[in-house]
């Protein structure tokens, strides 16, 4: 999203204001944003807070000369990289449709060649109304990109859908569709993501401290470069990424058994997971009364990477090291030792890198190349990175 030119028009619907905190979501991001509003807009939202945010003059009326020689809807249709309305109305979605351009968010998206998302948000009767669900499927079918409305509390006093979605979720699926590419089109990629659980009894286990936010960047990604991805995750707090297909588990062997039932299928498999090492052997069906003191035998848990480098045909795989010593010397025999394409290893010992951060660092290993050394960044970046060397994993197989 950095340096990209991103218009975001509002119109007047009651959640213009959660428009807001998607100009300020999308600069954090480090996009250029500029805002349009249409009049009935501002009665919603402040033009003063949107300029603000966005460090622009919000465009409002046709015919106020912003820029000395230039008219001003046509100099913002060319500026845009993307243009996004937030909240798209039944009315301006019926107007664009139309091809009506009487103000100024009709008329610069009209005359804008950058592609065009909607965030539509309606009462739930004006969202199922056949006309607007005509005028939705024509704007898709001329490229128009359009974001499913929630579901939830409106402000007519109704639940049902038609709530514009959180900001969060609206940058996320924009970042998800303009940074797009085909890189692992018709590939099936497989992550794993979160740290397993290893039931004590009903209410307590074993675990770890894995937020899981590297593998979701991981699949994420991989979405982004057109793969077909499947997300096995133990439990985390993390919202699913869009475009994925998501495999719940919770302990090391039911993830065991979902990476290995689908690896036949699957083209690249990423065991971003912390997965157990040992699992209780004897698992009480009733909670534990509290106790003095407690003993606890367990058993070896399965190692899921070396089994799928064992019996690896046409798959790259692609395992983590999570190490606090030694992290290029023991990385390596785990290259070796689990027949691995690639190993991402890390010191987790490291307050910036591994668990419950957002950023990491480390070193990509191979069996026949030298380590490449990551540098700390956000796990994004990292992600990134993971992905770009499986396109030439990919290539080269």
């Amino acid at each position: 999203m950095r340096e990209k030119h991103i218009i975001v028009a509002v119109s007047a619907g009651i959640a213009a204001y959660k428009a807001i905190e998607v100009v300020s979501r999308l600069r954090k991001k480090g996009a250029e944003v500029k805002v349009v509003m249409t009049e009935n807009a501002t009665h919603i939202a402040s033009p003063l807070t949107f300029g603000e945010i966005s460090g622009h003059p919000v465009a409002i009326d046709m015919f106020e000369q912003v820029h000395q020689w230039d008219v001003e809807h046509i100099a913002l249709a060319t500026w845009a990289d993307t243009y996004v309305v937030v909240p798209a109305t039944a009315n301006v979605i019926g107007k664009i449709y139309a091809g009506i351009a009487d103000d100024m968010l009709t008329t610069t998206i009209m005359a804008t060649k950058a592609p065009k998302y909607l965030c539509p948000a309606m009462n739930t009767e004006m969202y199922n109304n056949p006309i607007t669900q005509r005028n939705l499927e024509g704007l898709q079918a001329l490229g128009y990109h359009i974001m499913e409305p929630a579901e939830g509390w409106l402000a007519c006093g109704i639940t049902g859908v038609g709530r514009l979605p959180e900001p969060e979720a609206i940058v996320e699926w924009l970042e998800s569709q303009m940074c797009k590419s085909n890189e692992l089109e018709g590939t099936t990629v497989l992550v794993t993501a979160g740290g397993t659980q290893e039931n004590i009894d009903p209410v307590r286990y074993i675990g770890n401290r894995s937020s899981g936010k590297m593998g979701y960047a991981i699949a994420e990604q991989a979405a982004r470069m057109g793969a077909n991805v499947i997300l096995v995750s133990a439990p985390t707090s993390l919202a699913v990424p869009s475009g994925v297909d998501f495999v719940p588990v919770d302990s090391a062997l039911s993830m065991q058994h979902a990476v290995e039932s689908r690896y036949d299928t699957v083209d690249v498999v990423v065991m971003a997971a912390a997965v157990s090492d040992f699992r209780v052997l004897h698992k009480a069906e009733q909670k534990i009364k509290k106790m003095e003191s407690m003993t606890l035998e367990l058993v070896k848990n399965p190692d899921i990477l070396q089994g799928l480098g064992a019996k690896k045909k046409h798959q790259i795989l692609v395992g983590f090291a999570a190490e606090t010593e030694h992290v290029i010397e023991y990385g390596q025999d785990k290259v070796a030792r689990k027949n691995l394409d690639m190993l991402v290893a890390n010191d987790v010992s490291k307050s910036n890198a591994g668990f419950n951060v957002d950023t990491n660092e480390g070193y990509f290993l191979y069996p026949n190349k030298d380590p490449k050394e990551m540098p700390n960044m956000k796990k994004s970046e990292l992600a990134h990175n993971i992905m770009k060397e499986v396109v030439e994993l990919v290539k080269n197989k």
